[in-house]
């Protein structure tokens, strides 16, 4: 049996009837002469994916410092301690009806709350002055009256002295009490204190998401290699793109426990339409997340070695967060995760504190068994300073081009660890309770801390007649920031 070697075969080619290489069944990619192809037209495939952002998901972070836990509720509610001893800070002192050593104190009530005494007839106080708080005074209280909607004023009896010091009479002044006193044979304390909480909500919102991918698109196949964020590897077809998704999807579930705000105008705004289709008109409410929930009740701190801030450089900044944290919790170890400029101000204020950084032999020698003929190590990953143990590392979070590295407003955040130990079923040990929880809509029959499922009429799903494959995800979510007074939030100046 022989071929036709003209019409649709070049002159060279004698098409075999079977998968068997001989020298003139092939096609030369050198020779253009005869109809056959040039190499330099064909395109050399790679068939692995470059990396070349590296690691591009950013979630992670709560699942170091937080705790995850199901809830079935449309509202999260917890409650925390208030300060055990009375202190008053708004307190304008005067001469009072009688000679020194009596004088008045009167007690402005906040804005919008009623006045209630947690001052009591025997109580011994202590007055400063706000402005510089070097002038004091003891006194004891004789006598409380004028209660009512806007404070109340204590007649007391100073301890010390010959007049009323002119600092606490010109401005405004603060109090403490420290103990109480009574003759002998008298009555005791009159009244008590009874112990409040403070209560706070959050409330979880839903995520969603999802990937498309036509059932024409599923028969033309393409292999390629990859690596992808979350630790698998190997060829992938079509779902290349949905892998990306669903790690994108985990990226939003964290960041919006981060950026979370509540919604000041929720009354004016109003889902009136879910893909051009009518929806209900409920309103979007919001959830505060870990930065909204640190400026409403944190510490923020802005312009961390800045020329604006407060102290000597960036040893000074830092001592004044120190200050500020032993009038909160004072809870030993704390957890630093800062922008890459913010870590390295956190470095050279270490390196310039060291005994030895401005002497000869420079700085400490910490990545090579202290050698100073190898190489130098400036990164800090611990400290102390004063009572308060600190690990830094960087976030990426806050540096990535695609999310808070676009903008100057976030240096980092300080995240105290937890203090309550508590028994951890699942780990089969106790643990430090965290002060982050991320709490998730869950129940015996749902669970909506993660789902994805799979839509249309390809791809094994057979729930419509759309020719494609939708992968589905949704989340419901939200964070409780407890006990936020002993968390700092890094600001730009």
């Amino acid at each position: 049996m022989s071929f036709v070697t003209g019409g649709s075969f070049p002159a060279s080619i004698n098409p075999m009837p079977s998968q068997v290489v001989v020298q003139d069944n092939y096609i030369d990619f050198n020779t253009v002469a005869g109809g056959q192809w040039a190499q330099q037209y064909l395109p050399e495939l790679y068939e692995q994916e470059v990396e070349r952002y590296g690691n591009r998901t950013l979630s992670g972070f709560l699942r170091m410092v937080g705790a995850e836990m199901p809830m079935t509720s449309d509202q999260v509610i917890w409650s925390e301690q208030n300060r055990l001893h009375v202190a008053y800070d708004n307190c304008a002192v005067a001469a009072g009806g009688k000679a020194f050593p009596l004088f008045r104190v009167t007690i402005t009530a906040p804005a919008g709350a009623a006045a209630t005494s947690g001052i009591r007839n025997g109580n011994t106080i202590l007055i400063s002055d706000n402005a510089t708080g070097l002038v004091t005074l003891k006194a004891l209280v004789e006598d409380i009256n004028d209660v009512g909607t806007n404070g109340y004023t204590i007649e007391c009896h100073a301890y010390e002295g010959a007049a009323l010091p002119a600092a606490l009479t010109g401005g405004s002044c603060s109090l403490f009490v420290y103990g109480s006193e009574f003759p002998k044979g008298v009555d005791g304390m009159s009244g008590a204190i009874e112990p409040n909480v403070t209560t706070f909500t959050n409330s979880p919102i839903i995520l969603k998401d999802n990937y498309e991918l036509s059932g024409s698109d599923t028969a033309q196949i393409g292999w390629i290699e990859v690596a992808t964020e979350d630790g698998t590897s190997g060829y992938l077809w079509y779902l290349k793109a949905e892998s990306e998704t669903r790690l994108r999807f985990e990226d939003y579930m964290e960041m919006s426990m981060v950026e979370g705000e509540l919604n000041a105008n929720a009354a004016n705004f109003t889902f009136a339409t879910v893909n051009n289709a009518a929806g209900p008109a409920q309103a979007i409410k919001g959830t505060e997340g870990l930065f909204a929930a640190i400026e409403a009740r944190g510490n923020v701190y802005s312009g961390f070695a800045g020329a604006a801030a407060p102290g000597s450089g960036a040893l000074g900044d830092f001592d004044e967060i120190l200050k500020q944290l032993d009038k909160q919790g004072a809870i030993e170890e704390n957890m630093l995760f800062l922008s890459r400029q913010t870590a390295l101000d956190f470095d050279d204020m270490l390196a310039a504190t060291n005994g030895g950084y401005a002497s000869t032999n420079a700085a400490s020698y910490g990545l090579f068994d202290n050698e100073a003929e190898m190489a130098l190590n400036f990164g800090f990953a611990g400290f102390r300073r004063g009572s308060y143990d600190f690990y830094k590392t960087d976030w990426k979070y806050l540096n990535d081009a695609t999310t808070r590295g676009l903008d100057n407003e976030i240096d980092g955040v300080m995240i105290p660890a937890g203090t309550t130990t508590v028994y951890d079923q699942m780990l089969g040990s106790n643990i430090r309770r965290p002060f982050l929880h991320v709490r998730y809509r869950a129940s015996e029959t749902e669970d909506r801390k993660m789902k994805s499922w799979i839509t249309g009429s390809v791809g094994g799903a057979f729930t419509s007649d759309l020719d494609v494959m939708r992968v589905n995800f949704l989340s419901e979510r939200c964070l409780v920031t407890q006990a936020a007074n002993n968390f700092v939030l890094f600001k730009g100046a």
